[in-house]
């Protein structure tokens, strides 16, 4: 079974001390991974709630929490282990510079639907970057996410409010008994004088 990933609590303060030196704003990539910042009380409900990230224009999964590997400084990216198949790898390698001095050989990922950029794979790097080869690196900026179980949404119950069973209601409903059973005696009564007449007609 796969190791859980971070909590979203974790994921927060980790994207916040991530990006604090990126050119984009770590609030931005608060908004865009994890929404806008919620009350202490609702963000513990969700705090070990499973993260899925999907393409950010499809919308397609891509991958989750429980395969994450880490983040990167300055580089506006998350690591996973693993992802879904809606992400494809591209066949050609090109040169990227992480920093000066520090060239790798790195291949595209692809969204399998709307053929989004989503991120790249390390094919080859200097040996201080050896921990981003064979993990899957995607773009903060071309990606969503889903907290699982955060949804709060309800259907109002439908259908007649029940009475409450009051003293008053109940005497109704006896007093509607008595004259059913009442009418019901009546028509027997009738009915057999009806009987009886018809009896006589026949002797």
């Amino acid at each position: 079974m796969a190791a859980r990933g971070p909590s979203t609590k974790w994921l927060r303060n980790r994207m916040n001390s991530t990006f604090e030196a990126s050119n984009v704003h770590s609030s931005i990539v608060e908004d865009k991974l994890f929404g806008h910042e919620e009350e202490e009380e609702e963000e513990e409900d969700v705090d070990d709630g499973l993260v899925v990230f999907i393409c950010g224009k499809c919308k397609l999964p891509v991958g989750d929490t429980m395969s994450w590997d880490g983040s990167e400084d300055g580089e506006n990216q998350i690591r996973l282990k693993r992802v879904t198949d809606n992400v494809v790898i591209g066949k050609e390698t090109r040169m990227h510079e992480v920093c000066k001095r520090s060239l790798c050989l790195i291949l595209d990922l692809f969204c399998r639907s709307c053929h989004s950029l989503l991120g790249m794979v390390y094919a080859s790097t200097p040996k201080k970057l050896d921990h981003k080869r064979f993990t899957f690196c995607l773009n903060v900026a071309d990606i969503e996410s889903y907290v699982l179980g955060s949804a709060t949404q309800k259907l109002a119950a439908e259908g007649p409010k029940e009475q409450p069973v009051t003293l008053e209601y109940r005497g109704a409903v006896e007093e509607q008994l008595t004259e059913m059973k009442m009418l019901v005696m009546s028509m027997a009564l009738k009915l057999e004088e009806i009987e009886a007449g018809l009896q006589e007609q026949r002797d």
